[in-house]
């Protein structure tokens, strides 16, 4: 019985070449895209879930109430984790994990700058890193050892056994490894380390920072078998307060590491999404994407149940059951979807690499792995029976007296499946094109949004090894030798903030005022390298003024914070040290281009120094600029290799993830358009070749092509326009909710709603117009004599 429904499910196919065709492209990009978004869906949900003891890690997350509001910090105090293991018998293990980039070399002319982390010795026993070298429990107990990864010990050794092997950080300390780590795999938040480091050698040199107002390493616990994180929350909540007798009121809370990736956005002290946000969002779209593939095919096999009909009531006279006929039709459904099953997963192995490259991702797709398989299949079968489910159940009801006789249901009634089916596709095909273009929109607000500086021949080169050292003569020689217009030292990126502060005061200030305040610093001419704006007073400038190494300035949100009225020679007190305000700045945009901008104490070389920042001279060549640089930096810095940021291209990244989102929303609409039309252009040709008695007796009495054209389209495009009509609000709708976690923003425009309306039934109508207009420039005489 069912070869005979493959048989014939076969020759089927084969008979309407064409609408196979349709059905299985449609099918198969559908198909696809699903596919992809499943696999980068998986690929997020899979996120640090691997660990053996994951229902025993959690994270020391901190509330702080700053600004009126309760803010979530993934931080602790350095010292606080040491505390946490001896005092707390609930805790089996503490990590805290500082991330580092360092030059290590192996004492010869081999040497590369790597990201790592110091990390607690009980690091690699509570995550879930598998050591293909050394001890777990003791790779990280002594001074001086480091744990490499194979990726790392391959560029170092090649084939060697790296352990006992001496790395050196930097220039001065020698480091024995002790393990060798198995790559760490890109599903986990610590996927960039090629290193560890003990956080033995910090405390043995008395390094660790004792501040325990100072919120800045990521602390992770394992609780032992049995330990309640409620319970040992509520112990540790007050422990800060506890250390600073009142001072700091930070409390801390935990965290399960198994909802740290997902669930990262907090508001008010509460989690509120985060990454699975765009994970439900893109689901959704997966499903709705296989959706309109599936109504393609529905819409296609009823749209032709005429030509279906006798065989069916032939069939029920021969002693057919519906059933029977339910499972043929079903049979061929899952056939076409198996075929196009197999294309799909060609086009997403094609599609990886360009995808991957699009969300900065490593899908990949894992052929070994029986559940891969196990789930293509049922993906499959549930696809086929879905699409085929509705005419499987609508073929198999016709009833055979009518049928044989020449009766049949009308196609033209006001309401009908096939209508709604197509109403459904570009409804939301347009609520994707809406929100694609207010994403895009939204991306180029703030893009275009000023960010206080000039950007343009701006890079940025970090402080290792001798730079600081030799900061001034790297400047003057960089300034002499034309390369560059203007040269300043700070601690960060202009780009970065990497401090802040709750405790600044200020003559005046409301004692119950708690307001987080940015921390910069400079050695000076930082205003003129980066073209910033002075509202009044001058720039830090070390050099003719001693004193300004505790001189600041401040943005125009600080002084609008602090009330000040004269600014300019204002104390602000940051425990330890007070400094004296010298000038006040247009506000610049550090930090999130789609946030206010926070208040901003920029202050003089007292503090530490990290970056160099250069203006080129755009009178030059960029590359010749660069050629230059590299030559003084080697120079004064000779063991460490030269390397640059563009400020412009760090800039850019604070857009990935909208961009991103951008990228991927246009890509989807489009499939979702190419899809719909797919089916629509499979309808039109139906309806053509179904009406062709019809259009040749209006030709024959007078009509002309472009009435024909009309009378065929216009059932098309009205469909079209009731879908833009459902689509609007709900378009608009899920917009205004994206568009809340901005608090800089656009207003959506009505413009964006006509304009998508109107290229759906563009599309629409260039689809079904070549169908049309086929029909009506066809020979008259020719449709009435085969009729």
């Amino acid at each position: 019985m069912f070869k005979n429904y493959f048989k014939v499910a076969f020759r089927n196919l084969l008979r309407n070449k064409g609408f196979s065709l349709i059905n299985i492209s449609g099918l198969a990009i559908g198909m696809a895209s699903a596919m992809l978004i499943l696999l980068w869906v998986q690929y997020q949900v899979s996120h640090d879930r691997f660990h053996a003891k994951l229902d025993r890690l959690y994270q020391v997350w901190s509330n702080d109430v700053i600004d009126g509001s309760i803010r979530s910090l993934t931080a602790t105090p350095e010292i606080m984790a040491p505390d946490l293991k001896k005092d707390y018998p609930e805790i089996e293990g503490v990590t805290r994990v500082s991330w580092t980039q360092n030059l290590l070399s192996d004492g010869g002319e081999k040497k590369l700058e790597s990201v790592g982390a110091v990390v607690d010795p009980d690091f690699l026993t509570m995550f879930s890193f598998p050591l293909l070298q050394g001890n777990i429990n003791t790779a990280l107990s002594n001074p001086h050892s480091i744990v490499i990864t194979e990726k790392l010990a391959k560029k170092f050794f090649n084939n060697v056994n790296p352990i006992g092997k001496t790395i050196r950080m930097g220039n001065a300390t020698n480091y024995t490894v002790t393990g060798l780590l198995k790559n760490i795999p890109s599903i986990t938040q610590f996927s960039f380390i090629e290193y560890l480091a003990s956080y033995v050698d910090k405390t043995q040199a008395n390094e660790v920072d004792k501040d325990w107002t100072d919120i800045s390493i990521p602390t992770f616990v394992l609780l032992k078998p049995g330990a309640s994180p409620v319970k040992l929350g509520a112990k540790i909540k007050k422990i800060i307060p506890t250390r600073t007798n009142g001072a700091e009121k930070s409390e801390e809370f935990l965290y399960p590491m198994s909802q740290t990736w997902l669930y990262s956005q907090f508001e008010n002290g509460k989690p509120v999404g985060g990454v699975i946000d765009n994970v439900r969002m893109f689901s959704i779209v997966a499903v709705f994407i296989l959706l309109i593939a599936c109504i393609n095919f529905m819409n296609l096999s009823t749209a032709r149940s005429e030509k279906r009909a006798k065989e069916v009531g032939v069939r029920k006279v021969a002693g057919a059951l519906k059933r029977s006929l339910i499972a043929q039709f079903l049979i061929e459904s899952i056939l076409l979807t198996s075929i196009a099953g197999v294309l799909a997963i060609m086009i997403v192995q094609l599609s990886i690499p360009a995808f991957n490259r699009l969300m900065v991702n490593s899908l990949e797709i894992n052929y070994e792995n029986i559940y891969f398989w196990l789930y293509l299949v049922a993906f499959i079968l549930i696809t086929g029976i879905l699409a085929g489910s509705y005419p499987a159940f609508f073929l198999s009801s016709f009833k055979p007296v009518t049928v044989l006789k020449g009766g049949f249901k009308k196609i033209n009634a006001l309401v009908t499946p096939r209508k709604i089916l197509v109403i459904l596709q570009f409804t939301f095909a347009i609520v994707l094109i809406i929100c694609t273009i207010i994403v895009t929109q939204q991306v180029k607000y703030a893009q275009e949004r000023q960010s206080g500086y000039e950007r343009d021949h701006l890079v940025h080169v970090f402080m290792e090894g001798e730079i600081q050292k030799n900061f001034h003569l790297i400047k003057n020689d960089l300034l002499n030798q034309g390369i560059a217009v203007s040269v300043a030292a700070t601690n960060s990126p202009l780009t970065q903030n990497w401090s802040s502060g709750i405790g600044l005061k200020w003559e005046g200030k409301d004692p119950n005022l708690v307001a987080q305040v940015n921390r910069y610093t400079e050695e000076s001419d930082l205003i003129k390298t980066a073209g910033m704006k002075l509202i009044e007073g001058r720039d830090i400038d070390i050099k003719n003024y001693p004193s300004d190494s505790t001189a600041c300035i401040i943005n125009e949100s600080a002084a609008k914070l602090m009330k000040f009225k004269n600014p300019i020679g204002q104390i602000i007190t940051d425990e330890p040290s007070k400094w004296h305000v010298i000038g006040v700045i247009k506000d610049f945009i550090q930090e999130s281009p789609y946030a206010p901008i926070k208040p901003m104490i920029i202050r003089g070389p007292k503090e530490w120094l990290g970056t160099v920042l250069i203006k080129l001279n755009g009178k030059t060549p960029t590359a010749k600029n660069i050629a230059g640089m590299e030559k003084i930096f080697n120079q004064y810095n000779a063991a460490y290799p030269f390397s640059f940021v563009f400020t412009d291209e760090d800039y850019a990244q604070k857009f990935l993830g909208e961009t991103q989102t951008k990228k991927l929303a246009t890509l989807f609409a489009g499939l979702t358009i190419f899809i719909s039309c797919l089916g629509l252009f499979g309808l039109a040709t139906y309806m053509a070749e179904s009406r062709t008695k019809e259009i040749g007796i209006r030709k024959v009495l007078g009509a002309s092509v472009t009435s024909i054209t009309t009378l065929l389209s216009r059932d098309f495009v009205k469909l079209v326009c009731i879908a833009v009509m459902i689509a609007s609000p709900l378009a608009y709708w899920a917009a205004s909710r994206w568009l809340d976690d901005f608090n800089y923003h656009i207003t959506i425009s009505l413009w964006v709603f006509v304009s998508a309306g109107l290229l759906a039934i563009l599309i629409a109508l260039i689809t079904v117009s070549y169908q049309s207009i086929r029909a009506a420039i066809s020979n008259p005489t020719k449709s009435l004599r085969s009729e």
